[in-house]
């Protein structure tokens, strides 16, 4: 039975998920983004192989997902943050058991030494 998400209707859960936070891109500024607010020039400073075309791409993905807060500062020159929301920090649990299983299955087996 399809699900219904907001971009469209899904096989299952995992595609719906896949769709949200996946990507090389979504899932490093979550990551990125985990210690608190960050500033654009921050996240790209952080985040260094992305262009700053991918990045504000996938920032817009990410807020109208409503995983990430964008918020503009009326100043000069305008500041503008990048925080997560609720259902971005909701997140940050599968980013972490996710960045466990690279270290435990994908680093280099050294206890043949």
């Amino acid at each position: 039975m399809p699900i219904s998400g907001e971009n469209g209707e899904y096989i299952c859960s995992v595609e719906l998920a896949i769709n949200e936070i996946g990507g090389k891109w979504k899932s490093l500024i979550l990551c990125t983004l985990k210690d608190g607010k960050l500033r654009f020039s921050e996240i790209n400073t952080r985040l260094p192989d992305i262009t700053q075309r991918m990045l504000t791409k996938t920032l817009r993905e990410l807020e109208k997902d409503g995983i990430i807060n964008r918020k503009v500062y009326a100043e000069v020159p305008p500041r503008v943050e990048y925080c997560l929301t609720p259902k971005g920090e909701s997140v940050l649990p599968i980013l972490d058991s996710l960045c466990e299983w690279g270290k435990k299955y994908c680093e280099p087996d050294t206890s043949d030494s």
